[in-house]
C-alpha cells in the first residue's frame, strides 16, 4: 500500500490561503499526493484583518488550522515550513525543514505589502496584511488614545490622535472607516471626561478618487459616507515620506501623527520575484493562459503572484476570487494532463466587488447592478461569514457583530502588547503563502 501511494504524482503546493488551500481540498479525487507548506499553520481570512485592528473580532476568529481542515483528506499532508528558494532546473523546494522534490508544482504564495519605491516607509508604517500587522494596529491605537487622555500639551495631543490610512481601495476604506467607528462610538464610554472628538482619521489616496475597480456612481457613495462618519478623505495626496512623526504628501504638506497606517498596495513576495522568468508590475509572474510557468509546465502559478490580463488587457486583480477560480481550473487542468489530454486556457468570471463602509453602509457591484447601504451591507456580511472556515469562526464572529451592533461596543480593545516608549512600528516582512 505504500508503495504504491508513494508511486503517485507529488503535487506540492506552496501557500495555504485562499487560493493554495482550496487546490488542495480540490485535489482529494485525483490520484496524485499533495504535500501543502505554509510558513503559519493557520488559513487567514485576510478581509477581515482590519476588524481585528479596530477590535472588532480577535484574531483566533478568522483564522483555521490548516491541520484541521485537511485532518479527513487521505492524499494530503501539511508541511510547516519556509519555502526559500524554488529550484525549477531540478524540481525542488529549499525550505526550512530541508528539501521537497515535486512532480508538480502550484504556487499559491500571496503578495506582500508594495511600497512603490518608498521602501523607507517600511521602518515606520504598519502594513496590513498579517495577525500581528492587525494587533500591532490596535495595541497601537489604543495605547495612543491613553497616552492622549493624560497629555497636557495640545500640539501633541494632536499628533498623538491623529490616525491616517493611505490608500483609497477596499482595504483603505474599510479600515478608515472601522477607526472612525471605533474612536466614535466605542472609546468615548472608556475615557469619560477626555474629548474624544479631537481625533482625527484621514484617508489619503494618491488618485482622485476613491475604490478604482468600483463605478463612478459608488466612488462617490462611498466618499460620502465617510465623510459623515467623520473622516477626512483627502484625494490627490500622495505620500512622499514618513518617519513616525511626520507625514510628509508629495504638495509639499506635513501632518503630524504618530500613526500610518499603510493600505496603498500589494506586490508579490520575494520568494516569487526571484525566479528566473519574466516579471510583470509588482513583480509578478507573466505566466500561459493555462496558468502554467513558461519554460516549466509542470509548475503553476495562481492568485497574487500570476500575471494574466484579461480579454480587455487589463490585469486580473490581486482577489480572493481570483485565486479560488484558478485554483479550481489549475485542478482541471492537473486532472486532464494526468489523463492525457490538453490544457484549457482560464477565464475568469468576475463575481462583483463588495466594500464595506461601517455600520449600515456598503457599496456593491454586481455585474450591471450597483447598490448601496443597508442592501450591500447586509450583503456584504452574509458573504463574509460564509467564506468563513470553520463553524466556530462563524459564530463567534456573528455573536461579536451583533454585540457590536446593537450595544455600541466592540468586545476586544485589549492592549496586548505596549508599544515601548519612542518605538516605532515594524513593517511585516512579507510572509510566504497566504494567496
Amino acid at each position: 500500500m505504500k508503495t504504491t501511494q508513494f508511486a503517485l504524482p507529488h503535487v506540492v503546493i506552496v501557500g495555504a490561503g485562499f487560493g493554495g488551500l482550496r487546490a488542495a481540498r480540490r485535489l482529494a479525487r485525483l490520484p496524485v499526493r499533495v504535500t501543502l507548506i505554509d510558513r503559519n499553520n493557520y488559513h487567514l481570512f485576510q478581509p477581515l484583518l482590519y476588524q481585528v485592528a479596530t477590535a472588532g473580532v480577535s484574531a483566533a476568529d478568522i483564522a483555521y488550522p490548516v491541520r484541521a481542515v485537511l485532518r479527513r483528506q487521505k492524499n494530503a499532508r501539511f508541511l510547516l515550513a519556509e519555502v526559500r528558494q524554488v529550484d525549477l532546473l531540478n524540481r525542488r523546494l529549499l525550505t526550512s525543514a530541508g528539501e521537497v522534490s515535486y512532480d508538480y508544482l502550484i504556487l499559491a504564495v500571496g503578495g506582500q505589502t508594495h511600497y512603490f519605491g518608498q521602501d523607507g516607509l517600511a521602518a515606520h508604517t504598519f502594513g496590513l496584511k498579517t495577525l500581528a500587522d492587525a494587533d500591532s494596529i490596535r495595541d497601537h491605537v489604543l495605547t495612543l488614545f491613553e497616552r492622549a487622555s493624560r497629555e497636557s500639551d495640545p500640539n501633541r495631543r494632536r499628533a498623538l490622535l491623529t490616525f491616517a490610512v493611505a490608500g483609497g481601495g477596499p482595504s483603505g476604506v474599510e479600515m478608515a472607516g472601522a477607526l472612525s467607528e471605533l474612536i466614535r462610538l466605542a472609546l468615548p464610554r472608556d475615557f469619560p471626561g477626555f474629548d474624544v472628538s479631537e481625533a482625527r482619521v484621514l484617508l489619503l489616496e494618491a488618485a482622485d478618487y476613491l475604490l478604482p475597480a468600483m463605478p463612478p456612481d459608488l466612488r462617490q457613495a462611498a466618499l460620502r459616507v465617510l465623510q459623515r462618519k467623520g473622516v477626512e478623505v483627502r484625494l490627490g495626496a500622495r505620500v512622499q515620506s514618513y518617519d513616525g512623526q511626520r507625514i510628509e504628501l508629495a504638495s509639499g504638506e506635513i501632518i503630524p501623527s504618530r500613526t500610518l497606517i499603510w493600505a496603498a498596495g500589494i506586490r508579490a513576495v520575494e520568494l516569487v520575484q526571484n525566479l528566473p522568468v519574466e516579471h510583470a508590475a509588482a513583480g509578478r509572474v507573466r505566466v500561459d493562459p493555462t496558468l502554467q510557468l513558461p519554460g516549466f509546465p509542470e509548475v503553476f502559478v495562481i492568485g497574487d503572484a500570476a500575471y494574466l490580463e484579461d480579454e480587455q488587457g487589463n490585469p486580473l486583480p490581486m482577489v480572493a476570487p481570483v485565486a479560488m477560480q484558478q485554483a479550481d481550473a489549475v485542478v482541471e487542468n492537473l486532472r486532464r494532463r494526468l489523463d492525457g489530454q490538453s490544457l484549457l486556457a482560464f477565464q475568469y468570471r468576475d463575481p462583483g466587488m463588495l466594500a464595506t463602509i461601517g455600520r449600515n453602509q456598503a457599496v456593491a457591484r454586481l455585474g450591471r447592478f450597483h447598490l448601496r447601504g443597508f442592501i450591500a451591507w447586509a450583503m456584504w456580511v452574509a458573504v463574509h461569514i460564509l467564506q468563513l472556515i470553520g463553524f466556530r469562526n462563524r459564530l463567534v464572529v456573528m455573536i461579536n457583530w451583533a454585540w457590536d451592533y446593537f450595544l455600541y461596543e466592540r468586545a476586544l480593545r485589549l492592549i496586548q502588547t505596549p508599544p515601548q516608549p519612542g518605538r516605532l512600528p515594524q513593517q511585516e516582512a512579507g510572509r510566504l503563502g497566504n494567496g
